[in-house]
């Protein structure tokens, strides 16, 4: 590790490595570790760094268009960052001393918003879409007590109607999110 000695304080200067070019604009970080010890330095950078990296590491996976994935990269950025994970409807209900916290830490040095760490600071991961095709393996997880105790051919002979019936639905009207199906849709259907 180098040091570099700036007005009396050391500070680290290390290449971002290349895997996080996409999440990371920065060839070069500059972290200030506020000591002139150069042993204190070194225990500090090699923290510091660590949490850097995982930080980035949890971006990188949060980098994805998989709900669950990115809520769990959020969530484990915020408790990174010393903050819990809450959804954006909760942090705009904070005292706002926290609130503007959450805001200033998820802002870079230019002023702008770096998303991933608004969507962990301040709950900004947005829900998922929620489209026919799906909707349909979230019915199962619903409707698991209708099918207890069944055979696997009972199952089936109860799964296939409703498999067939959103498989005409899509036909018609395509496999559109389930909030922008209008009553249109529905009369093109019943057609």
């Amino acid at each position: 590790m180098k040091f570099v000695n700036r007005n009396g304080t050391l500070h680290l200067r290390k290449r971002v490595p290349r895997r996080f070019a996409d999440i990371e604009d920065r060839d070069y970080v500059w972290i200030s570790l506020h000591t002139d010890l150069e042993d204190v330095a070194r225990r500090k950078a090699s923290a510091v760094w660590a949490e850097m990296l995982e930080a980035w590491e949890a971006k990188l996976h949060g980098d994805t268009e998989d709900y669950d994935q990115r809520i769990g990269a959020a969530r484990h950025l915020a408790g990174i960052r010393g903050y819990r994970y809450l959804p954006a409807a909760q942090v705009a209900k904070l005292p706002p001393d926290q609130f503007y916290d959450r805001v200033r830490r998820s802002m870079r040095k230019d002023g702008a918003f770096d998303m991933k760490e608004a969507e962990a600071l301040l709950g900004a991961v947005p829900k998922p879409k929620l489209t026919l095709s799906q909707c349909l393996y979230e019915f199962w997880k619903l409707a698991a007590d209708r099918t207890s105790g069944k055979s696997e051919d009972q199952i089936r002979r109860w799964r296939n109607p409703r498999i067939k019936a959103i498989n005409n639905l899509i036909t018609v009207i395509g496999d559109q999110e389930i909030s922008a199906i209008t009553a249109d849709d529905m009369l093109d259907f019943r057609e």
